[in-house]
């Protein structure tokens, strides 16, 4: 699924061929704004290659390699050896939406990690992994075109590791182990009350592919694309969520701590642009 899947699936076809490859398994997501569904049926068709959905997985596939790239439910087929490709560098983030939970955390370095697939998620051997350095601000856009080139890489070294026959892995440190959460709309709604520099990261690592952060101004729900740190200013009854100035329509508001100035956002339910604001003693939450 997904850009990356987009990504593998061509260099698979590029460096392997076609042949290579027994089926394709995409599905939909309705969470996402990109999802990568249509892309990869086409390049699978394109290539002569069958295309099947989630529901619909061929039932003998005990002689197959599955791997697992971008997906977001469990294996429950019996392939040979399924090899998950997972946006983090094991054992830190396992589980759900790891490289948003990386950026809102302000990691450094991320990266992508093929492993062997286990009853408990994102916990099998380590076959390889890859990572890239991040400098902050950057969207969540700019970390999956910064990590798609590590799943190229791995992807490459993986189908070689099939070929040959040899799984040599790594055994994760499980004293080094890390979770993240799965999320739902409740997750994305702006937390006002957070500094500054951590609501500005929640915001780019929400936004596309995914839907954004979201706020509520006058009963409204808006989503927030866009937003940039303000140098703060001594406030006697700090009231995160408040309107502090509003410059050229632009509304600056008043976080736990820092200030932050919104630059694009829009009403969820017409998608019409919230700025410029009219109304400069505007609450910012719920």
């Amino acid at each position: 699924m997904t850009a990356k899947g987009v990504a593998v699936l061509s260099k698979i076809i590029n460096d392997f061929g076609p042949d290579s490859i027994a089926f394709v398994v995409t599905a939909e997501d309705k969470e996402n704004n990109y999802d990568g569904f249509e892309d990869i049926k086409r390049i699978s068709n394109d290539a002569n290659i069958s295309v099947y959905s989630r529901y619909t997985i061929p039932s003998n596939v005990n002689s197959v390699v599955a791997l697992a790239v971008s997906w977001r439910w469990l294996i429950t087929e019996n392939f040979s050896t399924t090899i998950i490709f997972h946006d983090s560098l094991l054992p830190k983030y396992r589980g759900f939406a790891p490289l948003v939970s990386a950026l809102i955390n302000g990691e450094n370095r991320i990266g992508v990690t093929a492993l062997l697939a286990k009853e408990e998620y994102d916990s099998g051997p380590i076959l390889a992994q890859k990572n890239a350095l991040l400098h902050y601000p950057v969207t969540i856009r700019q970390a999956i075109e910064k990590i798609i080139p590590c799943y190229e890489d791995l992807v490459e070294k993986v189908v070689n590791l099939i070929t040959k026959g040899n799984f040599k892995s790594v055994q994760q440190d499980e004293s080094e182990a890390t979770y993240s959460l799965w999320l739902d709309e409740t997750d994305y709604q702006i937390d006002w009350n957070l500094d500054a520099s951590q609501i500005r990261r929640f915001i780019d690592a929400t936004g596309y592919p995914y839907k954004g952060a979201f706020t509520y101004v006058s009963g409204s729900k808006i989503r927030v694309f866009t937003a940039e740190e303000e140098k703060d200013v001594e406030i006697e009854n700090r009231i995160p969520g408040k309107v502090i100035f509003c410059r050229n329509g632009e509304p600056i508001i008043v976080c736990g701590s820092g200030l932050l100035k919104l630059k694009h956002a829009v009403f969820e339910d017409t998608m019409e642009d919230v700025l410029p604001l009219l109304k400069f003693r505007t609450r910012f939450g719920h």
